[in-house]
């Protein structure tokens, strides 16, 4: 768990990074756990994430992005230049 004060930051100032594929868009959804009763709870189910680093040919550098591993696989298919490309211009990628 961070520390609640970092650098003189307050707990109400700290922004922890949202997840949310950098590539794709893919953010977490909302179902229920369901118990062995049939009872149904809400449940949230986050994206499988990974932070990789990725060399863009283009710009001549190096990136780290957090990508989902669906998000990788269409990394190896498409090419990262490609990928990048569309990210940026859906607005999913800043960098």
């Amino acid at each position: 768990m961070p520390s609640l004060i970092k650098k003189g930051k307050s707990f109400l100032n700290y922004k922890a990074m949202s997840r949310i594929c950098e590539i794709t868009g893919k953010k977490a959804i909302t179902g229920h756990k369901v118990s062995f009763s049939n009872r149904k709870s809400k449940r949230k189910f986050n994206v499988n994430l990974q932070t990789k680093k990725v060399f863009l040919p283009e710009e001549n550098k190096w990136i780290s992005i957090r990508v989902s591993t669906s998000a990788l696989r269409t990394i190896s298919k498409n090419g990262v230049s490609a990928v990048v490309k569309e990210a940026r211009a859906k607005g999913y990628l800043k960098k």
